[in-house]
Parts: structure tokens; sequence; C-alpha cells
């Protein structure tokens, strides 16, 4: 079950005690059994000083022993506590309970999983132990996705008035959005998610297909390891963290009547690099251009200009191109997969690549170099 502060978890560290919503639960599954201990259990239960004692683990487990007759029954009942080490999220400790619950009666000789669910804001127990999948409920909205916007763009060659003051207004969102957030631990995930989860840089390029035309598996390997290089760079700068979309690319951004603008789909724990926010929507207008590129220079590079522009205007982040390579790769490389992206040729696959390689080789990122694969 979630530990989550302020929900009613309970603390049974310091109580020995189990809320009464819980001891109904229990009733259920056990039924005419008495809890007749509790007993809270340490990580590492070796009796003396040692130096290899553990101090913590990834929950708070509790031994409970429920009776009826020469019927005894002992149980571990635990939560989830949150962590820098891929715990931080509520999410995170979900799906860790989750997939133990899975992955316990898989195997042989292993303790076996009994229920598995989330505490309520009463602090009762809800069970999970019989879903298949989880689902998710969300409001709608009317409008169309910004994507349609840049379709047109590529097809007419021209931006429009509207296109321009578009890209403005997301930038100013952009601006405002990325508040500050003081969590080191926090920039240090974001940084290693960029890298290393099955939606970053890692992920993407595992999810290639063999003998993708102009992206050979020697080439996704040399821009991996640059990026595991700009890792190193910029884990340190913890005093980048700001709230962030986390997915900001023009499949989620809709506009509705008036021009009024709704999200979809935030991700990653809303917060991280601003320069991922940034990339995930730039990287869009040269791919929109790659294979039309007579529409760049009236069309799709006002639009690219207007971002970077507007957004160094409305907010001050001296270092934010000294950081925007790995993200802009991370970008590419989603946009280069077919998987993704189907239908984009092997040339333009190949020339943006060779503008994030070149801009993981270079200490930071300007966005004028973009003129260079079109002229």
């Amino acid at each position: 079950m979630v530990a989550a502060a302020g929900i009613g978890v309970p603390d049974l560290d310091r109580t020995f005690e189990l809320p009464p919503r819980l001891r109904e639960h229990l009733a259920r599954l056990y039924p005419e059994h008495e809890i007749t201990a509790i007993e809270p259990l340490a990580p590492d239960t070796g009796k003396t000083s040692s130096k290899t004692l553990k101090a913590a683990g990834y929950g708070r487990p509790v031994r409970i022993v429920l009776s009826r007759g020469d019927d005894v029954q002992e149980i571990v009942f635990r939560v989830a506590t949150a962590d820098e080490f891929g715990h931080a999220r509520r999410s995170d400790r979900a799906a860790n309970l989750l997939l133990a619950f899975d992955d316990f009666s898989r195997v042989p000789e292993h303790v076996a999983p009994i229920d598995v669910g989330m505490i309520d804001g009463s602090g009762a127990p809800i069970s999970l132990r019989d879903g298949v999948e989880p689902y998710l409920l969300t409001t709608f909205v009317r409008g169309t996705i910004y994507a349609e916007d840049l379709r047109r763009v590529a097809r007419t060659g021209a931006a429009t008035d509207q296109d321009v003051a578009r890209v403005g207004a997301l930038a100013r969102y952009l601006a405002r959005l990325h508040t500050p957030i003081d969590d080191p631990a926090g920039y240090r995930r974001a940084i290693r998610d960029l890298i290393g989860h099955g939606e970053g840089i890692f992920g993407i390029i595992d999810g290639y297909p063999p003998d993708v035309p102009g992206a050979p598996a020697e080439r996704l390997a040399a821009i991996e390891r640059r990026c595991v290089e700009w890792r190193w760079r910029l884990r340190a700068r913890e005093g980048r963290l700001v709230r962030t979309h986390g997915d900001f690319h023009p499949f989620n951004i809709v506009f509705g009547e008036g021009g009024q603008l709704t999200l979809l789909d935030a991700s990653r724990g809303t917060q991280g690099d601003a320069a991922d926010d940034l990339t995930a929507l730039a990287i869009n207008y040269l791919l929109f251009a790659i294979d039309a590129p007579a529409a760049w220079r009236r069309g799709l590079a006002p639009l690219w200009r207007e971002l970077w522009r507007t957004y160094a205007s409305e907010r001050s982040d001296a270092s934010l191109l000294a950081c925007v390579p790995p993200f802009l790769a991370w970008r590419a490389l989603v946009v280069c997969n077919p998987r993704f992206y189907p239908a984009l040729s092997e040339g333009g696959r190949h020339a943006l690549l060779g503008f994030i390689e070149a801009a993981l080789d270079a200490a930071h990122f300007e966005p004028g170099w973009a003129d260079e694969l079109f002229s």
C-alpha cells in the first residue's frame, strides 16, 4: 500500500496500532480471526553491531499475527516510503508494489502475495487485487491539435501572423510554468530519466528496429555514449529544477475556439529542466520542414526563432543553451525512430541525427544552427 503525506497512512513504526478501517479489511480477508500481535520489522534483523548492518530499506513492514483457535496466520503489511532511489512519486510506489504483487507468485519458494491496494483519505485500504489493467478518466476538450497548424505551414510554406502569435503564446506559457523547485534529488532523477528511462534516450534507442536507414546501430551507440557524458555535465545543476509539462509536443497541445490553449498528457513527474519542454516543441519545427525544405525560410523558421526569442525575453535563464544538447538529442531520437514517424525519409533522418551529433559535441547550443540544415 502506498505511503503519501496527508492521506491518512498509519505511522505503524511509532504507534504499533492499526487503524480501525485496516482492521475491518483484515477481518474481511480473515473472517473470525483475531489480531493477536503487531510487530514492526527492521530492514536488518542482526542483533549485534556490524559494519554490514543495513540501516534502511524501501518500505515499512509490520508483522501481524491473526488467530482463530489453532489456525494462526502470520502476514506482513507494508507501506512504501518515498526516497530518492526512484520512489519519490506516489506513482513510483504504486508501481513497485503492484509489480511485487505480480512477481512474488512467479518465484519458487517466495513469500506469497495476499493483497495490494491504496490507502484512502480516511486511512481505509482499497484493494486492487482483482484489477487487471489500470485506467484513467479525464475531462474532454474540443479543439484542434497544434500539429495540424504545423502541417499546414509545411504544406503552404508560409507562416501566418496567427502562427507566430501562437508560438509566442506557447513560449510565454512555458516561461510562466517554469517556476523553480527546490529538490536536488528531483533534478538528478530528471537527468537520470532523460538518459536511462524506458521513455528516455536508452529506451528510445532500444526501440529502433534493426537496420534503420540513416540510423545504423553504430551511430546510435555513439550518440548514446555522448549523452551519458552529458549526464555528468548536468546532474550537479540542481538549481535548474523547475515545474515542467514533461511532454510538450504538438500532439499534446490543443487550441480551441478563440485560441483557448489546453494541454494533454503531462508527464515525468512534471519537474525537470526547462530545456525538456522547449526542445520537445522545438524539434517539431525541424521535423515538419526536414522533408519539405522550401517551407523553412518563410514558414517554420520564423516559428522556430519566435519560440527561442520569446522564451528568452520572458524568462531569464543564462545557462539554458548550455543544457539543451542532450534534451534535443532525446527528442530528435524520438522523431527519427520509424516506430513513431515511419514516413520520415532516410535523408531527413540522417540530417536530424547529424544536427544533434554536432550539438552534443559542442559545449552549448545555438538556435541559429538550424538554418544550416536547410542551406
